[in-house]
């Protein structure tokens, strides 16, 4: 059984680290597992397979002993548009010179006696991804094509104690490793707009690491009613160095801290009920929430610097809802949606072109089948419906003026196997 978890780690390290995820609530996946992604990511209160640690690692010593490798594909479709300009840049930009990206994930849990479970996860936490073949900052001296491409992959090793027959606790240890690369930003590469300008555009991948810690707690305070609470810290992560001149405090870029809070509730033995409402801290990372402000730039706040710019990103909150119908013992149906505040601001489209994370809105249905009582598939579709961003006072005069305008949608299909040991 080691050498099984081990092959699952590695499979899924080597796989989550050669492809990127797209941008769902902010640059998070909206859920983790393909069972949580069937319910737009509803998890907290509800563990359902091995990922729970990946949502709340109270739920690892109520999963039992499984094994569950699975896979996601997202289809997101990225543009923007610049009207107005002064400097000829108006036009549509389409960023989906890439189309497809798969996200791989693996999960094992055991129960080692009555009270005490241990698991460990393996999935991709997030990412974005942008390639324009028409540069949408061509006419500032830009050259080539434009984009970003960021991948964070997380190893999440718990353990979950029952100190009561209905009540847990659990504590998960966070490791990340990312990935990150831009091109097409020769424009903003130079001492003016650059503290370092020979590490701000097309120095090929960068990674980084970091470590967090994850707590939860789960308690089944009826028959019918269970509730949930989990913490993930902010993560410190080492700074990507190849991009020292256009991440804010020289490359820096942190996992920011993510709580949430979940309920389920058993209508009948047959369904449940069950929500989340989770809060991302995106305004802790200075490189994500710092907004790109030209005055600024002009006394010292250039790319790469403590106070450097960044992508302006607010906090985000995100509320989940979902369902789940268990149709026959085989055969188990869920759904849900969810709505996220928007972390994009009007005024700070103009860098937000290469990372356009606006989506807020999303709808999942899947289903569970199990053949036989050790094994069981799960499929997930999701879609993340289009929001546009138009801007507000979005492009500076320096650069000729005009808003920068933002749109996205997302397609996402999960499968996933587990074995039940």
């Amino acid at each position: 059984m080691k050498n099984k978890v081990l092959l699952a780690s590695l499979v899924a390290l080597g796989g989550a680290v050669s492809t990127q995820a797209g941008a769902t609530n902010g640059y998070f996946v909206h859920g983790y597992g393909i069972k949580a992604q069937g319910q737009a990511g509803v998890s907290i209160a509800q563990p359902q397979d091995a990922l729970a640690a990946a949502n709340n690692p109270a739920g690892t010593v109520w999963v039992g002993d499984r094994l569950d490798f699975g896979a996601t594909l997202f289809s997101p479709d990225r543009s923007a548009e610049i009207e107005g300009n002064g400097f000829g840049a108006n036009g549509k930009y389409d960023g989906n010179e890439k189309k497809y990206f798969l996200l791989p994930e693996a999960g094992y849990s055991k129960q080692l006696n009555d009270r005490l479970g241990v698991g460990v996860a393996v999935y991709g936490n997030g990412g974005m991804n942008t390639d324009y073949k028409k540069n949408p900052y061509g006419a500032f001296g830009s050259t080539g094509s434009a984009g970003v491409d960021l991948a964070q992959l997380f190893i999440t090793p718990s353990l979950a104690y029952k100190f009561t027959e209905h009540q847990s606790i659990g504590v998960g240890v966070n490791f990340v490793y990312q990935r990150f690369a831009a091109k097409g930003l020769s424009a903003f590469a130079n001492p003016f707009f650059s503290s370092d300008a020979g590490n701000l555009n097309e120095r090929d991948h960068e990674t980084s690491t970091g470590w967090g810690l994850r707590l939860g707690w789960q308690g089944q305070l009826s028959d019918d009613l269970t509730l949930g609470l989990a913490w993930s810290s902010k993560i410190k992560a080492q700074a990507f160095d190849r991009y020292a001149g256009l991440f804010a405090d020289g490359g820096s870029f942190d996992i920011p801290e993510n709580y949430g809070v979940g309920l389920a509730y058993k209508v009948t033995p047959a369904l449940t009920l069950a929500a989340d409402v989770q809060e991302i801290k995106y305004g802790s990372v200075r490189s994500v929430t710092s907004e790109f402000d030209i005055q600024s730039v002009f006394v010292g706040n250039n790319f790469g610097a403590k106070n450097g710019p960044g992508f302006g990103w607010q906090d985000v909150t995100v509320y989940k809802l979902a369902a789940s119908y268990a149709l026959s013992p085989e055969l188990t149906l869920r759904g849900g949606i969810s709505h996220a505040s928007q972390p994009v601001q009007k005024d700070q489209t103009f860098l937000n072109i290469l990372a356009p994370g606006v989506i807020q809105d999303h709808l999942s249905v899947g289903l569970t089948w199990a053949p036989s009582a050790d094994g069981e598939l799960s499929l997930a579709y999701t879609h993340g419906f289009e929001e546009a961003v138009n801007g507000n006072g979005s492009i500076p005069a320096a650069f000729g003026g005009g808003e920068a305008n933002l749109k996205m949608s997302q397609n996402i299909l999960g499968v996933a196997y587990a074995w039940k040991l």
